[in-house]
């Protein structure tokens, strides 16, 4: 039996957020105490027993230089702890800890095992600071010792903590690669984002397949993903067990296609990928990409980045994870950054996939510094080159059920 799906008409709160979605809107620029508390309250729901929080920042070093959104991102870390110190009475937090370490390289690959607790404004350090103007401390004890994190780093950490939360029982919200352009996007009805999500959700859990089909200027690509023995993952913004780890902005419903550990994976055909002015397709075989070719010969030079890189790293062409994201329909706005994009439509990730329950984890990958899950967003204001013609889910007994149409919800 599926769940309805109600699509509600943009209301007023919308209507503003997508004014604040403006660059230079001063509705962008920073949380308030007031919104602060409330995105506690909504997302996290804290109890008595929620008295320390922990915000993480990683820092960059000689490999990864610094660059302007990562600075001003630290700063909106140490804005963040100054609004919280200010309201430890009202929410009964006994301790408020910005904590920093050496970024890792690449998005959720593993953390160090040491962090460095910090009392002045990050936006300003790198790496080699860390020893002489932090105190360290061991990264489980950090861990295991504060209930609720928020995590606005460069790289992300969604994959890491995620399996770190269920051992040393905490909640967090990742934020990678957060800009002050989303500030409005945690401003959401998450529990209306909750019951949008949860739809979807159920009906990827009922759902033997999925079938996509895209379209790059006059050429149609059809791409088949078995999504037996799996079931789906809800991320709506409510992140209130002690064990759980989760994106903030939120708003999707996702699911790991079969990988072929229990038996073969009928994922197969092709998906294309837009880098820049160049379209990328990718042949699906066994649910990895085992080719790279491009769209128009008249641009090739991604196409044999790209297929030197499944070449090196077969890991890296893993299909990780079908997703619906549903923040398109509350007004959300692209920003070029995965966290918020990844939300608003249809996306296809490759990589690790073992923190949403599939069986590519880091040692899956030949090189440590290549461990990757990156997602491949299919809305026009991202990947204006190709358009999503058709998503279907395919049930028991074979019944179809048409969710995307010509890039919009149908459902």
């Amino acid at each position: 039996m599926h769940v309805p799906l109600v699509l509600a008409l943009p209301d007023e709160g919308t209507r503003l957020l997508r004014q604040a979605s403006q660059k230079g809107h001063p509705m962008a620029n920073s949380l308030s105490a007031g919104q602060m508390r409330l995105l506690f309250t909504s997302v996290f729901r804290p109890t008595q027993e929620d008295r320390v929080v922990a915000l993480l920042v990683d820092l960059p070093n000689a490999a990864v230089p610094d660059n302007d959104l990562w600075r001003e991102r630290r700063a909106i870390a140490w804005e963040w702890k100054q609004t919280l110190e200010g309201l430890r009475e009202q929410m009964n937090l006994s301790e408020i800890r910005l904590c920093a370490y050496e970024n890792v390289g690449s998005n959720n690959n593993e953390l160090p095992d040491r962090f460095f607790l910090l009392e002045a404004d990050p936006s300003g350090l790198d790496a080699s600071a860390l020893a002489t103007t932090g105190r360290s401390i061991e990264r489980d004890a950090l861990l295991s010792s504060s209930q609720i994190l928020l995590a606005p780093t460069e790289f992300s950490t969604t994959a890491p903590l995620k399996l770190l939360a269920k051992q040393l029982r905490f909640r967090a919200a990742t934020l990678p690669g957060f800009s002050r352009a989303m500030i409005p996007a945690l401003g959401l009805d998450y529990e209306r984002v909750h019951a949008r999500v949860q739809a979807i959700s159920q009906r990827l859990d009922q759902a033997e397949g999925a079938v996509l089909e895209f379209v790059s200027g006059l050429t149609k690509y059809r791409l088949e993903l078995d999504l037996r023995l799996r079931l789906a993952h809800a991320s709506s913004g409510l992140i209130r067990e002690m064990h759980a780890a989760g994106n903030l902005p939120s708003g999707e419903a996702y699911i790991v296609p079969n990988e072929g550990e229990k038996e073969p994976s009928r994922s197969k055909g092709e998906l294309p990928v837009q880098f820049g002015e160049e379209v990328v397709v990718f042949k699906i075989e066994g649910n990895r990409a085992i080719e790279a070719r491009p769209h128009s010969w008249a641009r090739q030079v991604e196409a044999e980045r790209q297929a030197k890189a499944l070449a090196e790293e077969p890991a890296y062409g893993n299909i990780a994870e079908l997703g619906f994201g549903v923040l398109g329909e509350f007004g959300v706005q692209a920003c070029g950054a995965t966290l918020l994009d990844e939300k608003l439509g249809l996306h296809v990730a490759f990589g690790r996939s073992d923190h949403f329950g599939g069986i590519t984890s880091p040692q899956s990958f030949k090189d440590p510094k290549r461990v990757i899950h990156i997602d491949w967003v299919y809305v026009p204001s991202v990947q204006p080159a190709i358009s999503v013609a058709s998503a279907r889910l395919i049930f028991p007994g074979g019944h179809e059920e048409e969710i995307i149409q010509q890039d919009r919800y149908v459902i």
